[in-house]
């Protein structure tokens, strides 16, 4: 009841939130909250904005907002004149992953396949080195290395190391680029079983040849 623009509708509520960038300011919009335990954001930044159905994700990003994508964080309500982060109010009690999933299928974080950081361990000091796997040279990259028999630090695409550079904590391993949390342990989100971004033609490795005799043309 504290909440700035509260309204009530048969199967959700609305409340007025925002999201602030350092380089556009602040972001208007209306969240409603339904039954099913989906969000969903009506963007109010200029009066011919159209964006009426944004995920909390894709809000985040309309607004510009820089830096690591935590929406729950980021998008705030106002609550007694002041602003608040959406994981300090009673508000993500109702909010169900699996419900907003099935709106994802429409949103920017759906359209473009994610595949989380991997690791390959040098054959000189059994060190563990990430791969990014953002684009599809990455992948490549990752590829290569990870069918390479004896692949070591001194092969590491990203910066010249050698086997002396220390490995990443045991801490820092368990963030492996999850959109969806930091640490998750795998999720249909960040775990890729085989696409064109990670699968080559010109590959003639099992996995590879496998993937292109089975790929829908």
């Amino acid at each position: 009841k504290d909440i700035e623009g509260l309204k009530r509708g048969s199967d959700f509520i609305e409340v007025k939130c925002g999201c602030t960038s350092r380089k556009y300011g602040d972001t208007i919009g209306k969240l409603r909250v339904f039954t099913n335990g989906q969000f969903l954001i009506s963007c109010e930044c200029t009066p011919s904005c159209e964006e009426e159905k944004l995920t909390p994700y894709d809000f985040e990003k309309h607004s510009g907002k820089e830096g690591t994508r935590k929406w729950k964080n980021h998008i705030w309500v106002v609550m007694k004149n002041k602003k608040v982060p959406l994981w300090r109010t009673v508000l993500l009690k109702y909010y169900k992953h699996a419900s907003n999933g099935a709106n994802e299928l429409t949103s920017t974080l759906a359209k473009r396949l994610f595949h989380r950081d991997e690791f390959v361990r040098c054959s000189r000091c059994k060190k563990e080195r990430r791969f990014r796997l953002r684009t599809d040279e990455d992948c490549r990259r990752y590829h290569d290395a990870a069918k390479a028999r004896k692949w070591k630090c001194a092969n590491w695409p990203y910066d010249k190391i050698t086997c002396k550079v220390d490995e990443e904590r045991a801490s820092r391993k368990s963030c492996r680029g999850c959109p969806r949390s930091p640490s998750c342990k795998g999720c249909t989100t960040c775990v890729c079983f085989g696409c064109f971004k990670c699968r080559f033609l010109d590959c003639k490795c099992r996995t590879c040849v496998d993937f292109v005799q089975n790929a829908e043309p």
